[in-house]
């Protein structure tokens, strides 16, 4: 109107909103009072204090749009898929397949998600010290088999046969 209100009250008009969007099909969110210096989590729906939420400075209230859990959650759930394309409970069956045990040393915790560098493909979920290990050996076989002779006592070095002229060792 001219003079800058509206022509019904609000209650008036989020009840005729209400109306217009359930003629259209759509469902309206009910309004959940939410106290002073809290915030309700869309995900969980809980309500919970501002310390529970970290700060955005774009959102309107200052306040990210998910608490600190869910977001984590969500997080982890997108990284999953954005790196590995698989999801969380993938991952869990994975290590539910291997007893949740690393497979290659069967000692530690199953933590790590290790995949092919070349292909991208997802090969098992590893300790962190098995994945660590693979990672600094680049993932060359090759190297892998030296270092498992190397431990195990076996001479890895080259032989010298003659000045400049070396033997492998086989």
């Amino acid at each position: 109107m001219r003079d800058g209100f509206q022509a019904y009250c609000r209650e008036c008009q989020a009840e005729h909103y209400k109306a217009r969007q359930e003629a259209a099909g759509r469902t309206v969110r009910v309004k959940i009072p939410v106290p002073s210096g809290h915030k309700r989590c869309p995900d969980c729906g809980e309500i919970k204090p501002h310390s529970e939420w970290e700060l955005n400075r774009t959102s309107s209230d200052g306040w990210a749009s998910y608490c600190k859990e869910c977001r984590a959650q969500r997080n982890r759930a997108s990284y999953f898929k954005r790196k590995y394309g698989i999801t969380e409970a993938e991952r869990d069956q994975m290590i539910a397949a291997q007893g949740g045990a690393c497979v290659i040393c069967q000692l530690g915790p199953a933590e790590h998600v290790d995949h092919d560098h070349q292909t991208g493909k997802v090969r098992g979920v590893l300790c962190f010290s098995c994945n660590a290990a693979l990672g600094q050996f680049k993932d060359r076989p090759d190297v892998m088999r030296r270092a498992a002779a190397y431990v195990e006592g076996h001479a890895w070095k080259p032989t010298i046969v003659a000045q400049g002229v070396y033997r492998q060792p086989s």
